[in-house]
């Protein structure tokens, strides 16, 4: 009586599983089915890693050689809120774009075009 009760109740797991007993046609341990993942299907579009888009230098794009400490409207664009020169990775900004640009900020803080903090 107790092995016929022990053989229902093992037959009564196998039916609640996703995937039914073993042999059935359910998915196995490491069986990926379809391909899709299973429950780890992403809901949302996309998927993979984020590549940012590659920043241009705004200098080289107006074909501008030099940098001019007078245009302080071109200057503010790369000073933060704090008043610090923005670095090349967050502006995009070539090298030699950069060290024309810092060049030219500090001119204009010193003949007090723009100010040295905000």
């Amino acid at each position: 009586m107790a092995e016929e009760r022990r053989e229902e109740r093992r037959d009564d797991r196998r039916d609640e599983r996703p995937g039914g007993a073993p042999g059935e046609g359910g998915r196995d341990r490491g069986e990926r089915g379809d391909g899709e993942g299973g429950a780890r299907r992403r809901r949302f579009g996309g998927g993979g890693r984020y590549y940012p888009r590659r920043k241009v230098c705004g200098f080289c794009m107006d074909h501008i050689d030099t940098v001019d400490y007078k245009d302080f409207g071109r200057l503010r664009r790369y000073i933060s809120d704090r008043g610090k020169i923005e670095p090349r990775r967050q502006t995009g900004t070539c090298a030699k774009h950069q060290r024309s640009l810092s060049v030219a900020i500090k001119r204009a803080r010193h003949v007090a075009l723009i100010p040295f903090t905000q």
